[in-house]
């Protein structure tokens, strides 16, 4: 309960932000923050929870887009465009999923992969120009529908992670992810559950996708499927803790904040920087934040004591004489 309390606090604060502040500076921050939770909780539903690692991510980010700003420039309303980017991610996901997650190994990280360099080559060469808004549009531009989108975005993909941590059907993913051979024993259907969850994963990262397209006054189409989309969340949620409910959050958190400092004095040095990072949370901390967080918990705790034993009673009895 008390997890639960704070999360709605938390949700309230965020909510409450465009108007407890004016700093435009400060709403990007947090827009930042919000958005790439949502993409790296998208990619944690699947690989994280389910172990089906994906390495084209940024397809379903791309799709969801480019879809979503074609329908919105082409005079659609923002909640249309946006559900069309989203069909159209997962549309993607249950097309590429449905052949490459009955193999086993990686041929569906593989799989994942090609199809986000197919569709960065093709849309690179099929949609050359800048996307940039009307001078209507920049008139009419302002942050807080996009800050809403992405607080919307964030809370909607946390509350399927926890939905996957507490739910019978994260319980078969988790299986899945331990052995999947002994989880089609024991008669789940890992196929369909696998399925799902990559439906699930996609549908989020093609919203993410279209708060993206919408919040940018312009961007080349092929950017939206860069392999940064996927590295990205793939190194929030090692950095937040792979396969938890939080762990993306605070991933994303540090990850901005941190990104946002060094780029502004180390340029492309940064990169390095985040490399070398990403190895040592890798290698000392598997669980990520959360782990780091729950180990200094315990250590700050108060140590279980069991009730002190009572003092023995001293012998007062006297020896007779012999």
């Amino acid at each position: 309960m008390r997890g639960v309390a704070a999360a709605a606090l938390v949700l309230g604060l965020l909510a409450a932000a465009p108007a407890l502040t004016d700093r435009t500076a400060v709403l990007n921050w947090l827009f930042l923050v919000l958005l790439h939770v949502g993409i790296a909780q998208s990619w944690n539903l699947l690989a994280g929870f389910g172990g089906q690692v994906n390495l084209g991510h940024a397809a379903f980010f791309g799709l969801g887009a480019v879809v979503a700003r074609v329908l919105w420039l082409g005079g659609m309303g923002v909640p249309w465009a946006l559900l069309g980017g989203v069909a159209a991610a997962g549309a993607a996901g249950l097309v590429i999923g449905a052949p490459s997650l009955r193999l086993r190994g990686a041929y569906f990280a593989i799989g994942t992969l090609a199809l986000a360099e197919i569709l960065r080559i093709t849309f690179a060469n099929a949609m050359p120009n800048v996307s940039a808004l009307t001078a209507a549009q920049l008139g009419a531009y302002t942050l807080a529908p996009r800050y809403y989108l992405a607080l919307l975005l964030a809370a909607g993909a946390t509350a399927a992670a926890w939905g996957f941590s507490t739910s019978r059907f994260g319980l078969g993913l988790a299986a899945i992810r331990e052995d999947e051979d002994v989880a089609a024993a024991i008669g789940i259907p890992t196929f369909r559950q696998k399925l799902l969850a990559l439906l699930a994963s996609t549908v989020f990262a093609g919203l993410a996708g279209g708060v993206f397209a919408y919040y940018h006054l312009s961007f080349y189409p092929s950017f939206a499927f860069s392999p940064i989309w996927t590295f990205d969340a793939l190194l929030i949620t090692f950095l937040g803790g792979v396969g938890t409910v939080w762990g993306p959050v605070a991933g994303a958190a540090f990850f901005v904040l941190v990104r946002e400092a060094l780029a502004l004095r180390l340029a492309e040095l940064h990169l390095l920087i985040f490399g070398a990072l990403f190895v040592a949370v890798v290698v000392a901390l598997p669980g990520g934040l959360m782990q780091a967080g729950a180990a200094l918990g315990r250590r700050r705790g108060p140590r279980a004591r069991g009730p002190a034993p009572p003092p023995r009673p001293r012998d007062t009895s006297t020896r007779s004489p012999c």
